[in-house]
């Protein structure tokens, strides 16, 4: 990222600490967005959507009920994600707001890399390349791809809103399209 998204964001932590939650660590939240983004990442993949009710917001739920519907099987082997097979995480965008009714939100943006062993094509469409990565000698190669996945997670701030983030966006380029 370049140095004044880094400074960007770190002003919004300070900002959420200083006026929403006084303990919040973007470190706890990292930890929690990636156990997050693999549960869901193995449920979407399993299609069992209802699962998906506490953690994903309704009009998501509804988008993803009919992209999952879509897909063909290796693409939906390839959205899980275990949580060892995370390489890479960093925060996207943070963003704080208020709606028409004075309600307050935070909203942060998280970028996953993850390595799943899916039987992906080669050439996959698109302008990224999918990057494969193999395991072994000749013998007991095993190929991998390194693939991205984006989930947004919002919480309200209002007092008396229940403390729990949601994911607001999921975003698995190439593969839920």
């Amino acid at each position: 990222t370049s140095p004044f998204a880094w400074l960007r964001t770190r002003f919004y932590y300070l900002l959420i600490r200083l006026y929403f939650d006084q303990e919040f660590s973007i470190e706890e939240f990292t930890r929690g967005a990636k156990q997050a983004f693999s549960v869901v990442s193995k449920l979407l993949s399993q299609r069992k959507l209802d699962l998906l009710e506490e953690l994903v917001s309704a009009e998501v739920l509804q988008v993803l009920k009919e992209k999952i519907s879509l897909l063909p099987d290796n693409h939906r082997d390839a959205l899980a994600a275990d949580i060892d097979a995370i390489m890479y995480t960093t925060e996207g965008d943070v963003r704080i707001y208020y709606d028409d009714d004075g309600i307050k939100f935070v909203s942060i943006l998280m970028c996953f890399w993850y390595l799943n062993g899916a039987n992906l094509p080669d050439d996959v469409p698109g302008e990224a390349k999918v990057f494969q990565i193999v395991f072994g000698d000749e013998n007991t190669k095993e190929k991998k791809h390194l693939l991205t996945a984006n989930y947004e997670f919002q919480r309200e701030f209002t007092e008396g809103a229940k403390p729990d983030w949601t994911i607001t966006r999921i975003e698995h380029p190439r593969l839920l399209e």
